[in-house]
C-alpha cells in the first residue's frame, strides 16, 4: 500500500513547551488512520501541522510525494486535504444546503463576472454545485433537511452536516478532529459505519483524531499513540490495545 502522507521528524515549539518533538507519522493511501493519546499530548497540533495552520520548527512533510512542508492551508486544500474541526465550523444562519454548497467552491469557480451577468457558464455551475452538494446530503442521510436551517439541526446532524460539506469538496485525505464530540452511542456507532463508507466509495484516506476508543478500534486499520508530544506506539488496533505504554499512559492501567 502506498503513503498518501509522511510526516518526518516533525517538531513544534510553543514558546518554551515542546508540544511535538521529533514525531514520525505516516499514512496509508485508502487507510483510516487513527491518531490517539491522553488530553495535551499534541494530537490536535499535529492535524494543524498537516493542515498547514500551525508551522513546525523542524522536520517535513510529504503528501502524494511532493514536500508541503512550507505549503500554505489554501495550496493544502487545493490538493485534496479537507479538514473537520472538533468545534463545529457551520455557517448556523445559512441552510444546510448552502452550508454543504460552500464546499464545492473551493474547486468549483469561475470569474466573477460570469455570476454578476448570469452567463449560460455560471448558471450551469451554480446548477452543478447545487446537484453535488444535495448528493453529499443524501450520501450522510440528511437530504431532506437540505432547505432547514443550519441552527435548527440537533448537534448529531450538525455533524452530519460538517461532514457532507467536507465531502462535498471531494478530498483525497480527509482529516477528522474528535468527530464523535457531543454524540452519543447510536451516534458514534453510525458515524463508525458512515466514514468507512465515506473512505470505501470516494477512494481516499483518512485521518482520525478521537477520543472513543470503541470508534476507534472498531474502524482504524492503524493507530499511532502520542503522550506530551512523543509517539509511543504504533500498530493496528489490536497491536495498540496490548501495548504496556499504551495502557500505563492512555488506557488508565498501571503496568506491573
Amino acid at each position: 500500500m502506498n503513503r498518501i502522507l509522511q510526516c518526518n521528524d516533525v517538531s513544534v515549539r510553543f514558546g518554551g513547551v515542546q508540544a511535538l518533538g521529533d514525531v514520525h507519522f505516516d499514512a496509508e493511501e485508502g487507510g483510516i488512520t487513527a491518531v490517539i493519546g491522553p488530553n495535551g499530548a499534541g494530537k490536535t497540533t499535529l492535524l494543524n501541522v498537516i493542515s498547514g495552520m500551525v508551522q513546525q520548527h523542524a522536520g517535513f512533510l510529504i503528501y502524494g510525494g511532493a514536500d508541503i512542508s512550507t505549503a500554505p492551508p489554501h495550496v493544502r486544500a487545493g490538493l485534496g486535504m479537507v479538514r473537520t474541526f472538533q468545534n463545529l465550523e457551520i455557517f448556523s444562519n445559512m441552510t444546510v444546503l448552502e452550508n454543504v454548497m460552500i464546499g464545492c467552491h473551493g474547486r468549483l469557480s469561475v470569474p466573477a463576472w460570469c455570476s454578476l451577468l448570469r452567463t449560460p457558464r455560471s448558471v450551469a455551475l451554480e446548477r452543478q454545485i447545487r446537484e453535488e452538494a444535495l448528493e453529499a446530503l443524501e450520501f450522510v442521510g440528511i437530504a431532506d433537511l437540505a432547505g432547514s436551517t443550519a441552527k435548527d439541526l440537533a448537534f448529531g446532524r450538525q455533524r452530519l452536516l460538517e461532514l457532507a460539506r467536507a465531502l462535498a469538496a471531494r478530498p483525497r485525505l480527509l482529516l477528522l478532529d474528535e468527530p464523535a464530540a457531543g454524540l452519543n452511542i447510536a451516534e458514534t456507532q453510525h458515524l463508525g459505519e458512515l466514514i468507512q463508507r465515506i473512505r470505501d466509495a470516494n477512494s481516499l484516506s483518512v485521518i482520525l483524531v478521537e477520543h472513543d476508543m470503541d470508534l476507534v478500534m472498531g474502524i482504524s486499520d492503524a493507530i499511532m499513540v502520542l503522550s506530551f508530544g512523543q509517539v509511543i506506539s504504533r500498530g493496528t488496533p489490536a497491536q495498540v490495545q496490548k501495548d504496556p505504554q499504551v495502557i500505563a499512559a492512555y488506557l488508565g492501567v498501571e503496568e506491573d
